[in-house]
């Protein structure tokens, strides 16, 4: 019972930190803007209940840190529509720093800066670990061969070192994917070296249907990882670039549970994440650290989905608002802040569900 102490609190500690972090981004995003198109900023919170400890700024905002250390939040002034707050306390009001009476692209604005300040923090993350651990690259060599498959086939082995097709140079595993895959039912030459002899095989690249595309399939396994410093201006490069492709598959993968319901299974929540942040944190400081990038992408992309109560909810009624010259009736946003709401919460029971599941808790009761 004694060495599991360390890795629980290990886990603890590690999901309030990855918490923390995109917590406190998101919402200084929206604190910034909202300073940014003058409205003010009443309370800004981290975590949730009694404060543990708190404060007040020169212009008036009171920050916070609550004892429930998921979530946090941040209350703008005259945020509620004027109809629906009491008299005294609108006249309470400080004129032209309420949010509702600024314009709707200032309040799109303040509602956008929240998830743009995640994909700003993974660029950030991404771009300091390439240019301080280094960016991990994949390097085109054999690790396993399938047997039966065109590699096989055509005698590739373990440690083969794949320099190039065709006359042209593979410098990556990716560089070596995305040729293959393009080519399906070709013959080409591969240039490898397999230790100190430079060869030529030819080969005839397999396929298989993919999203009713033929691609072409090799039939091996990479796994040489090596990591390449990268120059600052390089980095933060890398960074933007390594932040889209992690938005670009986290779409894809959101799009396909929708149309096909594949990889519903693997929808996480609270406890899968904690679970994650325990065995990143042991993996040391820069594996989390790309986890917290990875996961701020996540939230940056969950909260732009048009989802009353979420950011991109807000967002959608700003558009319909500018687009017909005034707001939607209070009624249909009630009803879409309600259907968003159970939406949003039957997610979280599904995700909870998930995550009890990949725990075992439910084999564990069974037995």
């Amino acid at each position: 019972m004694l060495h599991v102490i360390p890795e629980l609190a290990r886990t603890v500690i590690a999901f309030v930190v990855v918490l923390g972090v995109l917590v406190f981004v998101h919402e200084f995003g929206h604190y910034l803007a909202a300073r940014w198109r003058g409205v003010h900023v009443e309370i800004f919170s981290i975590g949730f209940g009694r404060a543990l400890t708190g404060w007040v700024d020169r212009v008036g905002t009171v920050w916070k840190v609550g004892w429930i250390p998921i979530g946090g939040y941040v209350i703008l002034h005259g945020q509620q529509r004027p109809q629906d707050v009491p008299a005294e306390l609108r006249a309470r009001w400080m004129p032209g720093r309420t949010f509702q009476e600024k314009s709707v692209g200032s309040r799109a604005i303040v509602v956008a800066a929240g998830p743009v300040a995640n994909f700003i923090l993974a660029m950030v993350l991404f771009a300091g670990l390439f240019a301080v651990a280094g960016r991990p690259v994949t390097l085109p060599v054999v690790n396993a061969v399938m047997p039966g498959s065109a590699a096989a086939v055509a005698g590739l082995q373990p440690q083969d070192h794949i320099e190039a097709i065709d006359g042209t140079p593979i410098t990556t595993f990716e560089d070596l994917q995305r040729i293959i895959e393009n080519h399906p039912d070709a013959a080409m030459q591969v240039q490898i070296r397999r230790g100190n002899r430079d060869l030529t095989l030819p080969v005839v690249i397999g396929a298989q249907e993919s999203d009713g595309r033929k691609i072409g399939l090799l039939g091996i396994q990479g796994g040489a990882i090596t990591y390449q410093h990268l120059p600052f201006p390089a980095a933060i490069w890398a960074g933007v670039t390594e932040t889209w492709r992690v938005t670009a598959e986290t779409a894809q993968g959101v799009a396909q549970i929708f149309s096909r319901g594949q990889g519903a299974n693997e929808i996480g929540g609270p406890l899968r994440i904690a679970q994650l942040s325990g065995q990143v944190a042991a993996m040391g400081a820069a594996s989390l650290i790309s986890f917290i990038a990875v996961l701020s992408v996540n939230l940056g992309l969950l909260n732009l989905f048009p989802i009353p109560v979420l950011d991109g909810g807000h967002l959608l009624f700003f558009a319909c608002e500018a687009v017909w010259g005034r707001p939607l009736p209070p009624r249909a946003q009630e009803y879409g802040f309600r259907a968003g709401l159970a939406l949003i919460a039957g997610l979280f029971i599904f995700a909870t569900w998930n995550d009890l599941s990949h725990l075992g808790i439910f084999h564990w009761f069974a037995g």
